[in-house]
């Protein structure tokens, strides 16, 4: 019997998504960029615009304000060529951020320029959106996904465990498929430890409205864990198409898994944690 080659890693433009906010972007942003740099990858990652974050460091910084996206990256994966193109300090859209603060807001087409400019030297650039796909970044409704087309990138969409995850991640497909992006994978950013039947049959729920095996599953406190556990965690819980070790044929099938498959250490390393 023939075994088929594990599909490649990512590379070239690569944009991360959201069903909406708070669902684990960014740790999945840095699991895939993590393993990308333990490849020996030249990856760098892009936040076209950043909101709930202070704008400085000094006496007057709000302490209150949320860590920087790509300041998580950073800490979590060990990458450096991380860029922030626009950061307002309220927790709103890009638009609405930027109107609230008095600046002008993200410039998309430069922002296409900008990503466009460094994947010529790269080998892997992550681009991780604001809230989830259709947020709004200027007055004339620009969104990650328009950003997506001009880049003509895969989308990879981060969704949420529990109830309602279903209705939000087959709406983000859709309107993927609407623009006719294509579908990187859906990976579900914070797995709880202790999952209900809501969670576990949304495995097997997620998968048919991926319309493929789920591309992984990052357990919930895997963002505070130092760089070499974290690293391990990506390996084990992401897929091979984004650079892991994780089997697809795990996911999508509404059960709980046994105690020395892959799941189950993910699990066991964020209940140590917790």
């Amino acid at each position: 019997m023939t075994v088929p080659a594990a599909p490649p890693a990512p590379r070239g433009i690569l944009v991360v998504t959201g069903t909406g906010t708070g669902v684990g972007k960014t740790v999945v942003t840095a699991a895939v960029a993590a393993l990308a740099l333990a490849r020996g990858d030249r990856v760098a990652v892009v936040k076209p615009a950043q909101t709930g974050a202070g704008t400085g460091t000094g006496a007057g910084a709000d302490i209150s304000a949320d860590v920087p996206d790509v300041d998580t990256v950073r800490r979590l994966a060990g990458v450096t060529d991380t860029h922030e193109l626009a950061r307002f300090p309220d927790p709103l859209s890009p638009e609405a951020a930027a109107r609230a603060a008095g600046l002008p807001p993200p410039d998309m087409d430069a922002a296409a320029d900008y990503v466009t400019k460094l994947a010529e030297s790269r080998d892997l650039v992550l681009v991780e959106g604001a809230g989830g796909l259709l947020v709004r970044y200027d007055a004339a409704g620009s969104t990650i996904a328009d950003l997506a087309v001009a880049l003509r990138a895969p989308v990879l969409v981060v969704a949420a465990a529990g109830l309602g995850t279903l209705n939000h991640t087959a709406l983000t497909c859709e309107a993927l498929a609407a623009r006719h992006l294509r579908l990187a994978g859906v990976v579900v950013g914070s797995w709880p430890a202790a999952p209900g039947l809501a969670e576990l049959t949304n495995l097997t729920d997620l998968a048919s409205v991926a319309g493929e095996p789920l591309a992984g599953l990052l357990p919930e406190g895997s963002g505070l864990l130092g760089r070499a556990e974290f690293l391990a965690v990506a390996l084990a819980g992401l897929g091979p198409r984004l650079g892991g070790q994780a089997k697809p044929r795990y996911y999508g099938k509404g059960r709980r898994r046994p105690a020395g498959e892959p799941g189950s250490r993910l699990l066991a390393m964020a209940q140590t944690i917790a």
